[in-house]
């Protein structure tokens, strides 16, 4: 992915104004900008042009944003920030549980969401490219005799007993399986979670890997499937086999 300077945006909104004025304001920062007022014009720039980011507007006539959201999450890696009205808290959670990557309420200011764009850049040039990543949310993960069902969010042991896991834990234990065998930092593990929406501290991952490690491992105390590398993160020492 290139440098936020030289980011292809693709900007999603039927307010003509609002893509004209940001529009203009993210080219004079470097970045390259393709506009749709609703999501069919949307989807027909993405079968011809790769953008870096998305930036999707919730209320759009026809198809939504959320819509618009959900086929992109189940295609793509391609990241997200959802544009929405200061009183659609219910769309803004409901967008970030499908996959999107941040959320910018309207009014805002163009400096913050320049911010919010650069940042979801970083961490998305973070986060390395696996086949893992490229997978949609069904079907089930395999490791260590485990099963993660992803449809019905369960968790089965190598003796087929269900394990009781919160939201919380479910979704970082299927962070920790689409990246096995890799080095994810606190702030990888919060935006793969999408935690930071909820939690702004790193010690809600330890707190949440400490709960994991009680449900899956022989020793808690000394872990064989999630490791701590100190000064760095957690690696999931497991190889992952998906079946759809």
């Amino acid at each position: 992915m290139p440098t936020e300077v030289h980011a292809h945006i693709l900007l999603v909104d039927d307010n003509a104004e609002i893509r004209d004025a940001l529009g203009r304001y993210l080219r004079r920062h470097g970045m390259m900008v393709t506009a749709a007022e609703d999501a069919a014009q949307a989807r027909r720039i993405l079968a011809a042009a790769a953008p870096n980011l998305v930036l999707l507007d919730i209320m759009m006539p026809g198809e939504d944003g959320l819509s618009l959201c959900r086929h992109l999450r189940e295609t793509s890696d391609l990241p997200i920030i959802m544009l929405t009205a200061v009183d659609e808290a219910t769309d803004r959670v409901v967008g970030l549980e499908m996959g999107a990557d941040d959320y910018v309420t309207k009014p805002f200011e163009p400096r913050e969401l320049l911010a919010r764009i650069r940042a979801v850049l970083r961490r998305a040039r973070s986060l390395p490219v696996t086949a893992a990543r490229r997978l949609n949310g069904s079907g089930t993960l395999h490791f260590a005799g485990w099963t993660l069902d992803l449809d019905q969010r369960e968790l089965s042991g190598p003796d087929g007993v269900a394990v009781s896991l919160s939201s919380s834990e479910f979704l970082l234990l299927e962070a920790f399986a689409r990246h096995p065998n890799l080095v994810l930092t606190r702030d990888q593990l919060l935006d793969l979670t999408k935690g930071r929406a909820i939690d702004t501290f790193d010690r809600a991952i330890d707190n949440q890997v400490s709960r994991l490690r009680r449900k899956l491992e022989d020793d808690p105390r000394n872990p064989g499937l999630i490791k701590t590398v100190w000064g760095d993160g957690y690696c999931f020492a497991a190889d992952v086999v998906h079946k759809p």
